[in-house]
């Protein structure tokens, strides 16, 4: 599932296309707004809110996709030929005089009244990239956080419930920053505001460029200090980092760490 600085990048590289823009074409592609017509609107913005993408249109209506696996947004100059997918994976299909921006394999597409957006996007936690982040949104992530202590740290960081954002990659690469493994209960941590500073930092410095660089150094191979790099020297201290199985399906993840520099609790090998 992309991470929330992905998502932040393709909602900027959508309401660069369509702002300000009328619908020439609007096509929603299934069943339950098959025979919506969004063609003569104007698209006022599009905004990220976590993981969750919001095309808010005059007349008060809000378009609410999801990417979660692998969906797809894809920009292209109108008239141009579409290049995301196959026809039949279309979802969605917005089109202004100048752009067409298609949609492909979106699992949540779903229209509503804006004023009802929180129907949608209101169990959310604080968003790690909210234009007004500040101390209280750092607080009351910290709060939900500890609201059940002995969770594992990994877990907890990836419940969206708590904070909006975090996917497994900055999961796993905050608990290498943090010196915990993921297993550590998150009551156990010695400064979580610390960790939450750290997550809205990295989430910042990466939202308007493709990956996800933790380390300092853009280079795919450079990037990341633990995730994907299971077997492989950690950077730090040269131990061979591990990797196992976190959570329960279907929120399972991949786990991974450094058992010299992380401390904690690991998985029986």
């Amino acid at each position: 599932m992309p991470e929330g600085d992905s998502v932040f990048l393709v909602a900027a590289q959508l309401h660069r296309a369509l702002a300000d823009q009328l619908l020439t074409t609007a096509d929603l592609r299934v069943p339950a707004h098959a025979t919506a017509d969004l063609t003569g609107r104007r698209v006022l913005e599009v905004r990220p809110r976590g993981k969750h993408l919001l095309t808010r249109l005059e007349g008060g209506l809000t378009l609410h996709t999801h990417l979660r696996m692998d969906g797809r947004w894809v920009v292209h100059q109108a008239g141009e030929r579409w290049t995301g997918g196959a026809g039949h994976q279309v979802r969605v299909v917005l089109g202004t005089a100048a752009h067409t921006a298609v949609g492909y394999r979106l699992p949540v597409v779903e229209l509503l009244r804006t004023a009802e957006e929180a129907r949608a996007v209101g169990h959310l936690g604080p968003d790690l990239l909210a234009p007004q982040w500040g101390d209280g949104h750092a607080a009351e992530a910290v709060r939900r956080l500890l609201a059940l202590p002995g969770r594992p740290v990994g877990e907890a960081l990836l419940d969206q419930r708590n904070l909006a954002g975090i996917g497994n990659v900055y999961a796993n690469e905050l608990c290498f920053l943090a010196g915990a493994t993921p297993w550590t209960p998150i009551g156990e941590l010695p400064d979580l505001a610390k960790l939450v500073a750290a997550a809205h930092h990295l989430l910042y410095l990466n939202r308007l460029r493709p990956g996800h660089v933790t380390t300092g150094e853009p280079r795919p191979d450079r990037a990341h200090w633990v995730y994907g790099r299971a077997g492989r020297p950690c950077r730090r201290c040269g131990t061979q980092l591990r990797t196992a199985s976190q959570g329960r399906p279907p929120q399972q993840r991949v786990a991974y760490w450094c058992p010299r520099c992380q401390r904690g609790p690991e998985p029986a090998r």
